[in-house]
Parts: C-alpha cells; sequence; structure tokens
C-alpha cells in the first residue's frame, strides 16, 4: 500500500515448538506438555521433535525476514535452553534483508506468546482488570499487586512494573462451539442465532467443555466433555446456549480461585465477536465485560511491542499501569441471574463427580 513499516513486531501462537534449520516450520497440535507451564510444554514438544536446534514459531517467522535466531521473551520468564540468545519483548533484535516485498532496515522488534500481547493490549497493567483471550481455548486472567507471596496459579509479570498477572487457561471453551457445529451440520452463527432463542440456563441442559481434558482450575487431561439435563423437548439452540454457558461457568471457577475479585473482564478473540456470548459472561461472572473495537489483542500487542521498538512508548516493565494506548472498548453491564448461580454450582459439583470417577 505504499506505506513503509517504522518497525516490525510478530508475536504467536505459544507454546509452539519447531526447528530451527531448514526452509519450512512445521507444526502439529500434540498434547505434550498441555497441563505444564509454557516453557515445559515447549521443552515437550523439543522432545517429541527429537532436534537439538528449535525455536518458537514466530522467532522462526522473524528469522524469514532477516533476525538472528534468538529466543523472545516475556520479562520474568525464565531463559530456556536450546532457543538461542535470549531477547526482552519490545527488543530491536534485528533488522530487515530485503526479502518478501520489504525493504532493508527495517527494525525486526521481539516478540511473545500470543496471551502474553493480549494482556498488554487488554490494560492488564492496572490491579482489577483480567481478561479471557478467547479463541479455541481460552482462560481467564486478572492484574494484581506484585507482593512476592507465592500462589497456586499460574502467574507471569504484567506489562507495568510492580503488578502481576495472575490465572490460568482453559482447554477448548471456543472448540466446544466448533465441535458442537461439525456434530450439528450447522454453522457457528447459525447455532448462536439459535441459542439466542434458548432462556438464560438453556432450560436445564448443562455441559462441562472438556473435550480435550481440563486446564485451570483442574489440571486434569484426562476429563472430558460431558451434557446433562437433556430431554426429548431440547434441540440443538440448547446445547449451544448450554455451551456458551458452560464456557462463562468454566472462568467463574477460575475467578474464583483468584487473589482478588475483578473489576471487569475484557474479552479478547472470535469468542468475544458474539454480543450473546459477551453478555453470558458478564452475567454469569457479575461483572461489567470491556469489547473491544478491534477483538485480535494479540495483534494488537504485537503492534505495543513494535511501538516500544520504535520509541514510541515504554516496553513492558519499564512503566507505570495506563502508559501505553489502549483499544476503543464496548462496555457491557452485567445482569446478574439467580438461574446462572445454581448453574455454576452444579458445574462445579459435575466436574467433582467426573474428577472423583477417574481416580
Amino acid at each position: 500500500m505504499g506505506v513503509t513499516p517504522v518497525a516490525i513486531c510478530v508475536g504467536g501462537q505459544s507454546p509452539t515448538t519447531v526447528p530451527a534449520d531448514g526452509g519450512m516450520a512445521v507444526t502439529v497440535r500434540h498434547p505434550a506438555g498441555v497441563t505444564g507451564s509454557p516453557t515445559e510444554q515447549h521443552y515437550a514438544q523439543r522432545e517429541v521433535l527429537g532436534v537439538d536446534r528449535v525455536l518458537q514459531v514466530y522467532d522462526w517467522l522473524m528469522g524469514r525476514l532477516g533476525a538472528p535466531a534468538c529466543q523472545s521473551r516475556w520479562p520474568g520468564d525464565p531463559t530456556m535452553e536450546h532457543y538461542g540468545p535470549r531477547a526482552e519483548t519490545g527488543e530491536v533484535v534485528g533488522r530487515t534483508d530485503g526479502s518478501h516485498g520489504l525493504p532493508e532496515g527495517i527494525p525486526l522488534v521481539a516478540g511473545a506468546q500470543d496471551a502474553y500481547m493480549a494482556f498488554w493490549a487488554g490494560g492488564l497493567d492496572v490491579p482489577g482488570r483480567a481478561l479471557d483471550p478467547g479463541g479455541r481455548t481460552g482462560g481467564l486472567a486478572v492484574a494484581i499487586e506484585r507482593t512476592g507471596a507465592g500462589t497456586d496459579l499460574y502467574a507471569l509479570r504484567s506489562p507495568a512494573a510492580g503488578v502481576d498477572i495472575v490465572g490460568g487457561p482453559v482447554s477448548g471453551h471456543g472448540l466446544m462451539l466448533e465441535w458442537l457445529a461439525g456434530l450439528t451440520g450447522r454453522t457457528v452463527p447459525e447455532l448462536l442465532k439459535l441459542a439466542e432463542q434458548v432462556p438464560p440456563g438453556a432450560d436445564g441442559v448443562l455441559l462441562l467443555p472438556y473435550l480435550e481434558g481440563e486446564r485451570a482450575p483442574r489440571w486434569n487431561r484426562d476429563l472430558r466433555a460431558e451434557i446433562t439435563g437433556l430431554g426429548s423437548a431440547h434441540g440443538p439452540g440448547h446445547l449451544a446456549r448450554a455451551a456458551l454457558e458452560g464456557a462463562a461457568y468454566g472462568l467463574r471457577h477460575i475467578a474464583a480461585s483468584l487473589p482478588i475479585p475483578m473489576d471487569v473482564m475484557v474479552v479478547a478473540g472470535s469468542p468475544a465477536t458474539s454480543p450473546l456470548w459477551c453478555q453470558i459472561k458478564a452475567d454469569v461472572l457479575e461483572v461489567p465485560v470491556e469489547v473491544p473495537a478491534e477483538t485480535g489483542l494479540a495483534a494488537y500487542g504485537s503492534a505495543l511491542a513494535a511501538g516500544a521498538g520504535a520509541g514510541w512508548w515504554p516496553a513492558p516493565g519499564e512503566a507505570e499501569g495506563g502508559s501505553w494506548p489502549r483499544p476503543a472498548v464496548t462496555v457491557v453491564e452485567p445482569s446478574p441471574k439467580a438461574v446462572y448461580r445454581e448453574a455454576y454450582e452444579r458445574f462445579v459439583a459435575l466436574g467433582d463427580a467426573a474428577e472423583q470417577r477417574l481416580s
């Protein structure tokens, strides 16, 4: 379009490990390390690949543009062996070499995995702000003041100095709706329209979204999805509504373990494009939900990193909260409902029973 970038950053799906050698990065979905931390998942995937020199997939992409082999790491994340020299998110690591239609000399800036970039873009630099990154998986994380106290939750540094982010990912919230579309022969938009016609509580239908086990807060890869309360009067709309509500109950289950209450939850990814799903999340978690005008927050976070590399604002960890531009948002106000509170208790009890059967 005749515009030359001032700087380029690539964030990406992670943890995904790819071979460092050769001209093509080949990745496959693999359960190796799925219940571990991102670093543990990287090491498990490296073992599956059986090679010594490896990269994160977005570092591999930066290498195609001219960056040297390195590992882009969010502040506070451990340095990984076999992944090249460390580069902090927002740090200039190289310059374009003139390939792929780009002019030479454009600064290439270290990124981070997609969830971290989404946290940055969603403004998780002020305690009490939370985010569900959405997508095929999802999860919930909230910003808290850094106290140094230990927690059973997964934790990482916030973009803001003195603030941490705690919470955890889930295994398949968006995936549950995709699976239901394949099962019923309807598209996801068609299922969402049918779900709008079903009242809150899905007329008693309840769903555990554990198609591929569950990460936070149960951390049990052997769990499987369950649907209960089905009757002859129920149809695809009830299943779709139950899938939307089950995802929200899963987020509330994580929220129950957070060290501070949420003031607001930001939503991202394709689930955030559904007004119905956003309203259900607001109602179930009983907090306002911010819906960004651009739901691809990982891309917005990569732009923030590029801007840091260009010197427009500080890199993560170098400033106080509110030091970075946020996307415009629409706020969905909650309308708490007794039927959701009761269904949430059923949701937790059903999951507890499933774990007891496995043990």
